[in-house]
């Protein structure tokens, strides 16, 4: 049912694939990387395709985990923590999600961004905001990856009422 990817034999060729990708969405060198071997009939020129590609810098891991932070944290509208094991899941080096994360907590206010996400989410629900309810909430909010304690007090000033304390096995 599947057929397989033809294998590409030249470096040109190659590299022409991998434009192709980026030219789709940005790719992390780790992705990239994956992307050539399952693409490549010989392994040696997946390393000269990933230099040439940095030379020219198409790939750079730092500028990736810049931009994919803003945007998750923009259009998504997760938090650090999702952000973060994301990135990590990608092959991006934990300097460079730090950096990005660093750079992110500058100009978000992630306690604003938690009550926007609760106020979205209260508005849709119909009865009344009980515990089983606040719990959903909280569990929503800790999968995009906000922190327990922001969330924490993002739900206490809605709901009026004693929120649990997230222990620390909860929130991975």
């Amino acid at each position: 049912m599947f057929r397989s990817t033809r294998k590409l034999e030249s470096e040109e060729e190659l590299y022409a694939a991998a434009i192709g990708a980026l030219a789709r969405r940005a790719h992390s060198v780790f992705e990239m990387r994956t992307y050539l071997e399952r693409r490549a009939e010989d392994k040696d020129t997946v390393k000269s395709v990933l230099a040439r590609l940095r030379e020219r810098k198409y790939l750079d891991d730092a500028r990736y985990a810049r931009q994919f932070a803003s945007d998750r944290s923009r259009l998504r509208h997760q938090g650090r923590y999702r952000i973060a094991r994301e990135l990590r899941t990608r092959g991006v080096a934990d300097t460079h999600i730090e950096a990005a994360l660093a750079e992110l907590s500058q100009h978000t206010d992630e306690a604003a961004e938690v009550r926007k996400q609760i106020a979205r989410k209260v508005k849709h629900l119909r009865g009344p905001l009980d515990q089983r309810r606040i719990a959903s909430l909280q569990r929503s909010l800790l999968r995009a990856g906000f922190s327990a304690d922001a969330i924490r007090a993002g739900l206490h000033a809605i709901a009026k009422a004693d929120v649990p304390e997230i222990t620390d096995d909860q929130e991975a």
